[in-house]
């Protein structure tokens, strides 16, 4: 008796997603490129964190510095005597975010709303934060929009949002697809809403590049995990040893790239996205942008996007922005 053949088991909605995004992206000409959110699962989001302690990357440490100067600062110029309910796009282990919080619940019981496509990283933020008194703690496993339009909707009337987006994560966009997305997070908020931008500072080039290519292979680890992360989630094949990270600065674009390299010819296939794909030596596939700002920059885009930049704090160590841009 001949058997019916198996078919192969549904993908889940996440999944589904992260299988046409690598088929598109794989498929483009002429470079081959893939989302830079893929990159942040549970092992790149923990390699995220080691990244962010190493001595060539000055971005977490520069942001740290100055929310805890000037957290009490950030606060008083918030709106006065109403509930603030705090929403951050892509809150990691949320250890930034604490100083502000600390501050926003030294006046009052204050809910925070960490958004994440990463479930360790939610879990870790509730961890890293839970011991702070008169906070409350509700996580989105969302991507930005979709979290944070659930915060919106939820909110009750009269109270305020806090959206923080810190990281500098603004500059894994290009310069005006930043502007599209900035427009479309005024789009959710209201007259006395506020908008806290963390973004990274032009700097020289031979600092960006070891910070994007460190001395022990972290970010090199963490940029390779994403093939893997293919190979596990959606049935592929690639040989890691295949390829090698690459960081390099693109001067028109002011921005550190990160990409794959192939080091040989290659094929390779991704059942699951029902794609086969070849790659000649030296071809790459990009996986992330981070473009760079001049501070006084800032206030132009945010007016562009319907805000307006009420403060900002400068750190000159490293060279990090913090704008808090208001609505309205």
């Amino acid at each position: 008796m001949t058997l019916p053949a198996s078919r192969p088991e549904p993908l889940n909605p996440a999944h589904a997603s992260f299988a046409a995004d690598v088929r598109n992206g794989l498929m483009h000409a002429p470079q081959k490129e893939l989302p830079s959110m893929y990159l942040y699962d549970e092992v790149g989001s923990a390699l995220f964190e080691v990244i962010t302690v190493l001595p060539e990357y000055g971005v977490t440490r520069s942001e740290e510095r100055l929310l805890t100067r000037y957290a009490n600062e950030i606060v008083e110029a918030l709106p006065a005597d109403v509930t603030v309910t705090v929403a951050e796009l892509g809150s990691g282990s949320g250890r930034k975010t604490r100083r502000i919080l600390e501050a926003l619940c030294r006046k009052r019981p204050t809910s925070y709303c960490p958004i994440e496509i990463s479930r360790t990283a939610l879990q870790l933020c509730r961890r890293e934060l839970a011991d702070i008194e008169r906070i409350s703690i509700v996580g989105y496993e969302r991507d930005y929009l979709a979290g944070l339009a659930e915060v919106s909707r939820q909110r009750k009337n009269g109270e305020r949002l806090l959206v923080l987006f810190l990281g500098s994560t603004i500059g894994n966009f290009a310069r005006l697809a930043a502007t599209r997305f900035l427009r479309e997070i005024r789009a959710m908020l209201r007259p006395g809403d506020t908008l806290l931008l963390g973004t990274d500072l032009v700097k020289p080039v031979a600092t960006l590049i070891a910070a994007y290519d460190d001395a022990i292979g972290a970010t090199a680890a963490f940029n390779l995990n994403l093939l893997s992360r293919i190979n596990r989630e959606l049935d592929a094949d690639f040989d890691l040893h295949d390829f090698e990270h690459v960081a390099r600065f693109n001067p028109d674009a002011r921005s550190v790239e990160m990409h794959l390299r192939a080091k040989r010819h290659l094929h390779a296939h991704v059942g699951a996205a029902r794609l086969d794909i070849e790659m000649q030596a030296g071809e790459t596939i990009w996986t992330e942008s981070s473009h760079k700002y001049h501070a006084d920059e800032i206030p132009a885009i945010a007016a562009d996007a319907g805000f307006t930049c009420a403060r900002q704090w400068v750190e000159k160590e490293w060279g990090f922005a913090e704008s808090l841009l208001a609505v309205a």
